[in-house]
This record gives C-alpha cells, sequence and structure tokens, in this order.
C-alpha cells in the first residue's frame, strides 16, 4: 500500500496552498483531488476573487491579509506569472451603513488613520461609472487587489504533478494511520487536512450540524460605457444596497463586469451546481447595477454558480463567531479540517496554507482562537 506522512484531500486554492508549503519544506505529502484545473465546479474554480486588506467582517483580519499577502507577492516572484493585481476597493452604503463602518474601524485598528473616507457625489466624481446617493458612506481601500484564482492554483502546483493525485476518494480512520480510499487503490496516511470545501461535511460527517452550503449566482454583465469600467478606472466594489449586499469587479479581461450578490443563497447539496444563474437569480444584480452604478449595467453575457460553505453563527458559544473553521479533531487530532469559506476566505490562501503546513508539521501548533472548533457548542 502507498503512504505518505501527510495526505491533502481537496486542492482548491487552501488546498494547494497547504501542499506548496509542505513541498517546499520537503515533508512527504500527496495531494488527493478528482478535479482539475479549469473545471467549473468546487469553491475555488473561475479566474478571479477579491483581496481585501481591511475587512468588515473583522479588524482581526487584517493582520491575516497582510501575511497573504506578503506570500502572494512571494508565490509571483516564484512563478513568474501575475497572480494578484493592485485595484482600488469601494465599500459604501446609506449612511451609518455597518459595513462601511466597521471596514473604516478595521483601516483606523491598522494604521491609526481614518483613510479613504468619502460620501456618494465624491466617490460619483472619482468613479464616473457610479450613480450612488449623495449622502451614502463610503471608504476606498487603495491596498486592495484582484486576486487571479486560476493562475493561483497553477503556481501553488507547478512541480508538484508526481505528488497529485486525481481521484474522489474516502477516508477512514485506523490504528495504523488514516487510509485514503481511491479509485487506483488507498493510501495511507499518517495524518490528514481536508480542506474539501463544499464536500468537507461528507467527509468529516461531525461537522454536518456547523455547516451550510449555499448556492451563489453570478454574472457578467456587458457596461453600458466600457471607457468608465477599465482595469484602472474602475474599483473592485461592495455595496450594501437596499436589495442586499452586493460585488463587483472592473473589466480587467475583456469580459464585462463580473457581478454577483454576497448574502447567501438557497441551501443546496455539495454536487448541485446546476443549472446555470437564470434571470431571475440575477435580477437583484442586474436591478442594484442599473441604480447604482449605471456604467456598468447592460445585458447578461455569462453566467455561473459559486457554492458558499457557511459556518453556523447560532451554535456558537461564547463569542458571535466567525465564518471559518481551521482546526484539528478533538477526537482524532491526526485529521486537521480547513474550512475557510463562506465567500471571502481565497484572499488568505497563503496564509492559511502555512498555518496549515505549520500544523501538519509540529503537533504544538495552534490555530487561532476564532477558526477553533471548540467555539461550537458541540465540540465545547
Amino acid at each position: 500500500m502507498q503512504s505518505c506522512d501527510i495526505g491533502i484531500i481537496g486542492l482548491g486554492l487552501m488546498g494547494s496552498a497547504a501542499l506548496h508549503a509542505l513541498m517546499r519544506r520537503g515533508a512527504d505529502v500527496l495531494g488527493f483531488d478528482p478535479l482539475r484545473i479549469g473545471e467549473a465546479r468546487a469553491s475555488s474554480h473561475g479566474s478571479c476573487r477579491i483581496f481585501r486588506r481591511f475587512n468588515f467582517e473583522s479588524d482581526a483580519y487584517t493582520a491575516l491579509s497582510d501575511r497573504a499577502y506578503a506570500g502572494w507577492r512571494a508565490l509571483e516572484a516564484e512563478s513568474g506569472r501575475s497572480i494578484l493585481k493592485p485595484c482600488a476597493v469601494l465599500e459604501a452604503g446609506p449612511a451609518g451603513c455597518e459595513l462601511v463602518a466597521r471596514s473604516r474601524a478595521a483601516a483606523v485598528a491598522a494604521t491609526g488613520a481614518a483613510t479613504g473616507q468619502c460620501n456618494g457625489r465624491e466617490a460619483n466624481a472619482a468613479f464616473p461609472a457610479f450613480a450612488l446617493p449623495d449622502d451614502w458612506d463610503v471608504v476606498v481601500q487603495d491596498s486592495g487587489g484582484i486576486l487571479m484564482a486560476e493562475q493561483a492554483m497553477r503556481a501553488f502546483r507547478r512541480g508538484a504533478e508526481a505528488n497529485i493525485i486525481h481521484s474522489a476518494v474516502q477516508m477512514h480512520p485506523e490504528g495504523a494511520g488514516i487510509r485514503i480510499i481511491t479509485a487506483g487503490g488507498d493510501v495511507m496516511a499518517r495524518q490528514v487536512i481536508v480542506a474539501a470545501g463544499p464536500w468537507i461535511a461528507d467527509l468529516v460527517p461531525c461537522l454536518k450540524p456547523h455547516l451550510t452550503v449555499t448556492r451563489q449566482a453570478v454574472g457578467w454583465f456587458k457596461p453600458a460605457r466600457q471607457d468608465t469600467t477599465r482595469y484602472g478606472e474602475f474599483p473592485i466594489f461592495i455595496l450594501e444596497a437596499a436589495r442586499g449586499m452586493f460585488y463587483g469587479f472592473p473589466d480587467f479581461e475583456g469580459r464585462g463586469i463580473k457581478a454577483a450578490q454576497h448574502d447567501h443563497g438557497r441551501i443546496v447539496g455539495a454536487d448541485e451546481w446546476g443549472p446555470p444563474a437564470d434571470d431571475a437569480e440575477l435580477e437583484p444584480v442586474r436591478a442594484t447595477l442599473a441604480e447604482l452604478i449605471p456604467g456598468a449595467a447592460g445585458p447578461i453575457v455569462e453566467r455561473d454558480i459559486c457554492l458558499y460553505t457557511n459556518a453556523a453563527k447560532a451554535d456558537v458559544v461564547p463569542d458571535e463567531g466567525n465564518e471559518f473553521i481551521v482546526d484539528r479533531l478533538p477526537k482524532d487530532p491526526r485529521i486537521i479540517v480547513a474550512s475557510p469559506c463562506s465567500g471571502h476566505g481565497a484572499k488568505f490562501a497563503t496564509a492559511i496554507g502555512a498555518m496549515l503546513a505549520d500544523m501538519a508539521l509540529d503537533p504544538q501548533v495552534r490555530p487561532p482562537q476564532p477558526f477553533r472548533l471548540d467555539r461550537f457548542s458541540g465540540f465545547a
């Protein structure tokens, strides 16, 4: 039977980052994933994700963003690929908007200064594609970027093909190790990292009560005013609007404006990728662009589905919770689970990959408290 010290199940951004970090440290590691880069499934598929230094979810993320940023730049230098394209991030909402207030607070906590603050009228003057209400709260981060997700995975996996087994797997803990069952035979691993995105609870059933998978419709829109929506002229945006929270990118690929609703969609199974997003699912996005970013509004030219894997907050004790799960299983510490999903974990992949490598190589290393399983009542 083939064996390894560390098996990584799931080679999206997180698993591929962990594989890259472990291989660089000379570890005996194998990665397992039935999907190849470019397939339109899994949480890491598609060309791009948003990078933010300051995060409205928590100002505690800033240090993690900074570690990830250094990791992305190092990966670019090593691979020769363009992975993180600098781009301003505009966040906006009605006066008193919590999203903007939290993002501003994160910036102040990190830098000691409130930078990039303006109102809707000033934002419209700076970015002519927008038509925000004059009194809206706005903050613009100059330290954001477009994370080229597919390019990042190619860079992580460069030179690693001999360490990757392209197969769906099952996992069975045994006394001698963790048996990983593949289509081509079994592999015995001393320990495993499970970073399987929406499939993680299928492999680690004790996570099922704490995770839900939601269907998120994504569209590309032909901009009404292409001159105002080009890369360099138009920011990444996150808006807290009347119909919900929305995000989008400049037309940096010539495909149009990629935009989507960030609020959780309907709950689905991990394999429910079809059918493609329909007009009804994308109507809130279309209407919000028409109202608030008319320069970007136009017909839908492409459609996609993304799945968010969301950690339940209602079951968290004693704090108000955090979306990510990165921890060893209390009943079997040979199994490390990594679910930094929830629609915004991608930007942290280099930092979390290094964290997972540290945990796999040193049993004394613990993840940050907000990521631990003991915050859930079922694990406390």
